[in-house]
Formats: C-alpha cells, structure tokens, sequence
C-alpha cells in the first residue's frame, strides 16, 4: 500500500485483516453516491510500527480510507491490524448539516479478549422528534431482528447514552470458531441492514431551512467533541503510534467537523 493509493477512491486492502470484507461492501454500497476523495495529510493515510516484544514483535498497519458526496460531509474507515494485538475497522459516515440526517457508525473490533462489536445510526439531536422519529421506526425492527442473535454487550456509560439511539446494536463475542460464525451469518447481514438503511436515508434526504441546519450542526459539534474527548481507541493507538500522532489523528481526521467544515 502506499499514501497516493490509499487518497484515491480505489478500494483499500490490508493483508489479513478480519474486517476487509465489511470495508469492500461499503464501499461498493456508496459507489452510486457520486464520491470524490476527502482531504487527509500523508502521514495519517498509512502508518507503521510494531508492538510485542522485541523476541516477538507485532507489525502493525493502521490506514485511512476517506471520501465525500454532495450530502455526505466525511465517509471514512480507520483501519488497524495489528495482528494478534488489534484488528479494528471504525466506519463513520457524517452528513453535511444542511441534510437532516443521524452519523452512521460501526466499530467492529478485535482483541485478545475477543470481539466488541457496535452498529448505529446515531443522532445529532436525540431529543428531536422532527430528527428520530423517521429514522427509529425504520431502524428498530432491524434491530429487533439482529438482536436476538446476538449477546448484549453491557450498559454503556450514562454520559455516552444521548449519542447512541434505540437501536443500537452492541454485542461481546467470543474469539475462535464460535466468534466467526456469529461474524459472518449475524453481524454481517446486520451491518449490511443498517448501511443500507441509512443509505437510503441520504438518497431521500432534502435540504432544510438554515435554522435547523445551524440546530443540527451543533448537534454534531457536541456529538464529534464528545467522541474525540472519549475515543476508546486512544490508548491503543498511543500505544502503537505514540500520542503526538494519535492526537492529531483524532482531532484532525476522525473527529475533524470544525478543522474541515464545508
């Protein structure tokens, strides 16, 4: 792989990463919504190190693939494999705020304990009907459907709850062949129904009024600040990168809404 690849549309790969063929359905899902490339410095698209011990050292990749659209202000995957250590797909898709739209987030995360595994549209405004309602009925019975399948991933923090919605999925999973099946015949289908979901969503979508479009964005704003301040990704990332980087990683590519507002 290298920086002037992975800043173009085509398609991102990384040797044996568990999460490639969650990312290729992605992408082949938002080919119609006309993408153009997103703005990330070099130094953040493709970075390499190791981790272990130096009788055993870990190499490990973390990669960044990002995009645009007319209604879709930052489409992109933040991609580890680390092997035994970290496998970590985190997809996000954040609207422009002139669409009245929820983010769409998956985390799907692989370490030595086993899976964490998360799937939502997440609200901007979780108190606004005029935003939830449209979104909730149709989001509920998918994950009514997937739920059921799969174990439940605990309480989440109280302070964390008014970025999540009703339906978000979140399960613990075990490693080995147990894990893989639930993977591939629950979690997939699932992420399928949920992207799909939202994309339909953003082909509905019209433009608001300017007012609702400032309410909107700072929703975002407090969603985006919230999430750089508690990425639970900081440690390991600090870990395998050192915190200079991290940091500027979170606050200037993952979580970049004023940095590169259009």
């Amino acid at each position: 792989m290298s920086p002037s690849r992975l800043s173009s549309l085509e398609p991102l790969t990384i040797d044996h990463w568990r999460w490639q063929p969650f990312l290729d359905h992605a992408c082949a899902a938002l080919e119609p919504f006309g993408l153009q490339p997103y703005p990330i410095e070099p130094e953040f698209l493709l970075q390499t190190s190791e981790t272990g011990s130096k009788s055993k050292p870990i190499h490990v990749t973390t990669a960044t693939w990002a995009c645009s659209s007319t209604k879709l202000r930052q489409i992109r995957a933040a991609c580890v494999e680390a092997g035994s250590a970290a496998s970590v797909l985190n997809f996000v898709i954040n609207p422009l705020t002139t669409y009245d739209l929820p983010f769409f987030g998956a985390d799907l995360v692989t370490l030595p304990a086993g899976h964490l595994l998360a799937l939502d549209l997440q609200p901007a405004l979780k108190s606004d009907r005029d935003h939830t309602e449209k979104v909730w009925s149709r989001l509920l019975p998918i994950f009514e459907r997937w739920q059921e399948c799969l174990p439940h991933g605990g309480p989440i923090p109280e302070e964390a709850q008014p970025y999540f919605s009703p339906g978000f999925l979140w399960t613990r999973i075990p490693l080995g062949a147990e894990g893989d099946a639930l993977i591939d015949e629950v979690v997939m289908p699932a992420f399928q129904d949920y992207l799909n979901l939202y994309l339909e969503l953003v082909d509905s979508a019209e433009t608001v009024e300017p007012d609702r479009s400032e309410a909107l964005l700072a929703g975002q704003r407090r969603y985006t600040t919230y999430r750089a301040e508690k990425d639970p990704a900081r440690g390991m990332l600090t870990r395998f990168h050192g915190s200079e980087w991290t940091e500027e990683y979170i606050h200037g590519v993952l979580f970049d809404l004023d940095k590169n507002r259009t």
